[in-house]
């Protein structure tokens, strides 16, 4: 059983986490996977052909 004087702290807590969460602001580049995807492709690409033109 929680002590007298706490017995609501944890909702409001969480109401809290909760309103801070959902006050984000969502700005930034949005990438589809399919562009991910390609940039991955192309520097393997590129560091593969590196090591054949400029050989360590």
């Amino acid at each position: 059983m929680p002590p007298k004087g706490k017995k609501n702290q944890g909702f409001q807590s969480a109401a809290g986490l909760i309103r801070y969460f959902d006050s984000e602001v969502e700005k930034g580049p949005v990438f589809k996977p399919w562009h991910i995807v390609g940039a991955i492709v192309a520097t393997v690409v590129i560091v593969t052909l590196a090591k054949f033109i400029w050989p360590v």
